[in-house]
Parts: structure tokens; C-alpha cells; sequence
């Protein structure tokens, strides 16, 4: 990997068109600190000094506070044609951006309280794997479906992407397929292995969700990545691929089972809402939600949970009786489900996490409490 560029930033520069071109030349030399520390972001915010979000902790890079002006002056222009005109029109833009010896980048750039901020974050070159994520081996069944909807939920930050993109790696890896992939921006790249992938960027490839979907359809995919479902349209026609034959995978901003699943039909018109709930009970084939835990290394790890969609849990998706899925995942084991207990007892048995952090994350704390005893770890 090529050297950070050396740029000395003026910390005692008080004139502000001084201060703005340190901040267009800081840019890359903050990405270069980000990348040589291994963080995962870098934040921006109007007051403060740059910071990087380190093993989940937010460190200040140097003591110097940075101001509105100087936070677009050094992101505007590493934001995509799209992403400019975006910013420009509603002050809130999404941009991929790559940086010859760092990588690529995705960047936020946002206002709050009326000044510029960004969240920047490191995309890793490397596509993991579903055993280095410390997965449960189960959900590489997922892969094998031959159709329908899989919903991987999760608070933003989660891993959602990273896990869809170790799914697809594993079809790539053993599947001749033609994979389609929808994201704004493309995070992870992929190769052609055995597979070939098409992947489409929103803004770059595409104005929107729902173009790129219904024009998706008409290329004779097998496999449909959606990398969020953002839209009820986008959703509507994701349902629809699933039901006519296609595997659609796609994330959801959520916090637990029963809320990945009613995002979709909530985002209707209440009129609207039984018959989505009608066909999202055939489409969906799998619901995964997940959650990042920390490790005893300060590293983090997903912990997730899998409902393998049976014929009772289609009945409860159809009756909008969601607070009854979870109990779904206990009656369908032998289908492959497994609960978030399980994958947190599993990460404490592999020594990952400690039994503390388990309870902490858990649901239902009191069923870690009684595998771990069964197992003998008290």
C-alpha cells in the first residue's frame, strides 16, 4: 500500500480561505490516518476536530476544530456528478469515492444545525467469508434457495451489507449464476468467479431503486441484490421478482424480527397493506436480523438470528401476527432457524465474546442463562 500523503495541517491558520484548502488537501490525509490506524470511519462535524470511529470508540485525529465551510470544501469534490447535484438539492448526498494506495470510501455528506458534516467509512477490499464473520454455517443454506425474498435486518452500522455480500461471494464462488446487484454506493467489489455479476450503482448507473429493479428484471438474473429497501415501490416490485421466480436478497433498517418483517408492509397505504401482506407472505423464504457485539480482542462480531419461513410463520406474516414469529423460530429448528441466543451462546462457546456481553445483548437473557448452564458454563 502506497504512503499516506505527509500533509501538514496549519493548526493555528485562522484565516478561513487558508483553513478551507488545508481541508480540500486534509481529506486524503485523513482517509491515509483512517486506513494506517484502521478505523472504520471518519466523522466531520462542524465544532469538532476529524475524528475516526476506532474498534467503536471515536477518536479525535489532532486538536484542530474544523468549520462548516472547510468540511465542503474537502468533500464536495470527492462526491460523484450525482452526488454534488444531490447535495446541492436536498443538502444530503451518498457518494462512493476511491483513493489510488487507500481504497474506496463511502461518503455521507449531510448538515445538522444548518453547517456541513460527513461520515466517511472505509470499504474493505476483501470480501469475508460467512466463517470469517463467525456466522452460523447454516445460513450458507440460504444460498441454495431457488427463489424468493430474503430480508437480512438490522440497526444501520450492523453488518447487514457485509453479510449479503459474504452470501454472494459463496454463490459466486460455487455456482455458475448471473447475479444482479443494486447499491448506493457499490461497497463491496466483485469478481466474476464462477458467476457472472453485473453490479449497478444508483446516481452513477442508474437514477433510482425502482428503475434499476424493474430494468434488472428484463436481464435474466438469477440472483437480485437489493442493497436497501428504501421505497414501497422498490419493495413492491422486489416481492413481485421474488414470487415470479427469482432469489431477491435485500436489507432492512430494523431492530428485531417482527419489525423487518412489518417495514415492508407498513411502508403502504394502510389500504394497501393486507394485500402486501398477502404476497409478502409467499415471497419471503427467510428473515435474518442481526446485531454486532464486541469481542474480547475489541474487535466486533455479528451476532445474528435466522426464521426459516414454514407454513405457520407464512399464516402469521399473512394475519399481521407478528409478536408470534419469534416462537416460530423455537418450532422450526429443523428447518435451519436458530435465535439470537443461540448465535451469542455459540460466540461465547468459540470464546469470541464473554458471557457478560452475551447477556447484555441478548433478547432473552434468561435463555443464554440456561444454554450456557446446560453446556456447563456457569
Amino acid at each position: 500500500m502506497d504512503e499516506p500523503s505527509k500533509i501538514e495541517l496549519v493548526r493555528d491558520a485562522d484565516d478561513p480561505d487558508v483553513r478551507t484548502a488545508q481541508s480540500r488537501q486534509g481529506l486524503n490525509h485523513w482517509l491515509g490516518l483512517l486506513v494506517e490506524r484502521g478505523g472504520s470511519d471518519l466523522l466531520l462535524v462542524s465544532g469538532s476536530p476529524a475524528c475516526i470511529r476506532l474498534k467503536g470508540e471515536v477518536l479525535n485525529l489532532d486538536m484542530r476544530v474544523l468549520e462548516s465551510a472547510e468540511i465542503e470544501a474537502a468533500v464536495l469534490p470527492a462526491l460523484s456528478a450525482h452526488g454534488g447535484q444531490q447535495y446541492k438539492e436536498v443538502q444530503i448526498a451518498d457518494s462512493s469515492y476511491r483513493v489510488n494506495g487507500l481504497g474506496r470510501f463511502r461518503i455521507n455528506l449531510h448538515r445538522e444545525r444548518g453547517r456541513a458534516a460527513a461520515a466517511i467509512r472505509a470499504l474493505p477490499t476483501k470480501i469475508p467469508t460467512l466463517r470469517e464473520l463467525s456466522l452460523p454455517p447454516v445460513l450458507e443454506s440460504l444460498t441454495r434457495l431457488p427463489r424468493g425474498l430474503v430480508l437480512v435486518g438490522g440497526q444501520a452500522g450492523s453488518g447487514k451489507t457485509t453479510t449479503l455480500a459474504a452470501l454472494i461471494h459463496e454463490i459466486n464462488r460455487r455456482e455458475a449464476r448471473h447475479i444482479l446487484i443494486i447499491e448506493d454506493p457499490i461497497e463491496y467489489e466483485h469478481a466474476n468467479l464462477r458467476s457472472v455479476i453485473e453490479q449497478i450503482e444508483i446516481g452513477t448507473d442508474a437514477p433510482n431503486f425502482p428503475t434499476a429493479l424493474r430494468a434488472a428484471l428484463r436481464e435474466a438474473p438469477d440472483v437480485i441484490v437489493v442493497g436497501e429497501m428504501r421505497d414501497p415501490e422498490t419493495m413492491r416490485i422486489a416481492v413481485s421478482a421474488a414470487e415470479t421466480g427469482h432469489l431477491v436478497l435485500s436489507t432492512v433498517h430494523t431492530t428485531d424480527m417482527a419489525s423487518t418483517v412489518s417495514r415492508v408492509s407498513d411502508s403502504f397505504p394502510l389500504e394497501r397493506q393486507n394485500t402486501i401482506r398477502q404476497e409478502l407472505s409467499m415471497a419471503l423464504a427467510a428473515v435474518v436480523t442481526q446485531i454486532l457485539v464486541p469481542t474480547k480482542t475489541g474487535a466486533r462480531l455479528p451476532a445474528s438470528e435466522l426464521l426459516m419461513m414454514t407454513y405457520a410463520a407464512r399464516q402469521h406474516v399473512r394475519r399481521n401476527a407478528l409478536q408470534h414469529l419469534h416462537q416460530e423460530i423455537t418450532i422450526s429448528k429443523k428447518s435451519g432457524s436458530f435465535s439470537l441466543e443461540e448465535s451469542l451462546v455459540e460466540l461465547v462457546m468459540q470464546g469470541h465474546i464473554s458471557r457478560e456481553d452475551a447477556l447484555l445483548y441478548a433478547i432473552h437473557p434468561d435463555d443464554v442463562e440456561a444454554m450456557l448452564r446446560s453446556l456447563g458454563r456457569r
